[in-house]
């Protein structure tokens, strides 16, 4: 029991940091403006969901998965952080245009909903620097009992489950962050974290393309 609670803490505390959820409540926020709490609420816990099977996923099947379609980690960052450039960039260019922002209320919450997985979850929450660390501790964890399948998926899936709470609780709650702050401090930290998640996706892919060069270079 005690290798088990040693494992949950190692994917708790490795994850935590790249998922980041309390520095992507702002982005989050920023991507759903539109929206009222309580849609923010229902989007928020269909974030956590699918970040919780996602992650789930990551650390049971990920390697499987990419050894299947012959895909390489560093091929998932480097595609993974283009997308992440791509969300940042799209939130840097933004204005506060009322007549859109009309629009998506007139259209009710089922244009918010359909941002539930992307880019709300993917690659927002759990972009590919997160599957690809689960991808890697479902590969090298230590599971209790040797091969104990049982034990190495109450490990997973309680690490995905205390991962997935987190997120619920910083983006169901950005809306009051933003009520403490004021509209223009919001509106700052809206646009400094979307040039964050811009330098982020840039760095996923640096990441990827240097694991690329290393890989050549070793060949030769």
């Amino acid at each position: 029991m005690a290798q088990v609670l040693r494992t949950i803490i190692l994917i708790v505390s490795t994850l935590i940091p790249i998922v980041n959820p309390l520095g992507s409540a702002p982005m989050f926020l920023a991507l759903t403006r539109s929206g009222t709490p309580a849609e923010r609420k229902i989007l928020s816990w269909r974030v956590a969901s699918n970040s919780f099977f996602l992650l789930l996923g990551s650390i049971l099947i990920g390697t499987h998965i990419l050894s299947f379609f012959g895909i390489s980690v560093p091929i998932v960052q480097v595609g993974g952080g283009m997308i992440v450039i791509s969300a940042g960039w799209a939130m840097l260019k933004r204005e506060d245009d009322e007549e859109r922002k009309e629009i998506e209320r007139n259209a009710g919450g089922s244009l918010l909903l359909r941002k539930a997985f992307y880019p709300l979850t993917l690659p927002l929450t759990v972009g590919p620097g997160s599957i690809a660390t689960a991808i890697t501790l479902g590969a090298n964890a230590p599971h209790s009992g040797g091969n104990n399948i049982a034990l190495a998926l109450i490990e997973a899936v309680v690490g995905a489950l205390v991962l997935a709470l987190s997120i619920f609780i910083c983006y169901a709650f950005a809306d009051r962050t933003a009520k403490l702050l004021g509209p223009t401090a919001m509106s700052v930290m809206m646009r400094l974290s979307a040039f964050l998640l811009t330098c982020i996706g840039l760095q996923i892919v640096w990441n990827g393309v240097g694991s690329l060069i290393r890989t050549v270079i070793v060949s030769n």
